[in-house]
């Protein structure tokens, strides 16, 4: 068992590899860190607590990205509520704690509120205190390792997280991510995460994809990768959802137990669920150390 603390992290630039840390709130640490059969993932971009419900709210309501608005706890109050029924959460636009966000960092606050054990708080565009754009992992189980990335692009501010539960070929990777608009881009970024999955048996890629799941398995990096999703209605927008691109995508040693977008109209991008079985053996006890 990993016990209260910090849990290494390693953060890469493109080749570089430097120290940082697992955030773990030590009240919910829990002495059972072996992986369930069904693993409950989500996956949100929530727009640093925005909610957006029409088209002329990306203009009426566009300095709450700059500045603190009165209902913005109110909506991280409704998210974390809705994350109480998931084991593994994928987090996008999240804020790390700036004036906007009245100065607290919103990964570390819904995984208080959730009550998750293990945090992390992925800084892609930091503007010192007008903003700190970010994406989080929120986890009821204890990582292995945990890598920060940084994905290629013109420009900066676009970051994938790797997780690794469990050791060795029974070990389940999971890469949380948030790629770029751009085409050209995007596929940058996913054949830079398919060499970082490639030797890897149990695979999940979860986040805001910016595409439809048939780019992505047919016509990107990630063809040929064996990975599959389920279809499913739009994800964007919250409104009025005509464009899934919010994504879960599995390895084939992995089975949807269940899926759905859940109609939870919060930010302008609605959240992604799924219930995936993992392999008998990868939910076995841990051996104790001799």
């Amino acid at each position: 068992m990993i016990s209260a603390g910090n849990i290494p992290v390693r953060r890469s630039t493109h080749g570089s590899m430097a120290p940082a840390c697992l955030r773990t709130n030590p009240h919910w640490v829990s002495s059972e860190q072996t992986l369930p059969n069904v693993l409950r993932l989500l996956s949100f971009n929530i727009q640093v607590g925005i909610n957006t419900q029409r088209y002329h709210h990306y203009l009426t309501r566009s300095w709450q990205h700059f500045l603190p608005h009165a209902r913005r706890q109110a909506t991280l109050g409704q998210i974390a509520r809705m994350l109480n029924d998931f084991d593994l959460v994928a987090l996008q636009e999240v804020d790390g704690g700036s004036i906007r966000s009245g100065y607290v960092n919103q990964v570390e606050h819904l995984a208080k509120e959730g009550q998750f054990p293990y945090w992390y708080q992925q800084l892609n565009r930091n503007l010192g205190r007008f903003a700190q754009h970010s994406n989080g992992l929120l986890s009821r189980f204890a990582p292995e390792l945990v890598e920060d990335h940084k994905l290629p692009g013109m420009l900066p501010g676009r970051g994938a997280i790797l997780t690794s539960f469990g050791q060795g070929q029974d070990s389940l990777l999971v890469v949380m991510m948030h790629l770029a608009l751009s085409l050209r881009t995007r596929n940058n970024q996913l054949a830079y995460i398919r060499e970082r999955v490639a030797d890897h048996q149990h695979v999940v890629l979860m986040g805001d994809m910016n595409t439809h799941a048939e780019d992505l398995l047919d016509h990107s990096p990630l063809r040929g990768s064996g990975l599959h999703t389920a279809s499913l209605p739009g994800s964007y927008p919250s409104w009025k959802p005509a464009r899934m691109i919010d994504h879960i995508l599995i390895s084939p040693s992995l089975s949807i137990e269940q899926v759905e977008v859940l109609p939870q109209a919060i930010s302008d991008h609605l959240p992604v669920a799924m219930h995936i079985r993992l392999p008998d053996q990868m939910c076995k006890p841990r051996e104790p150390n001799r």
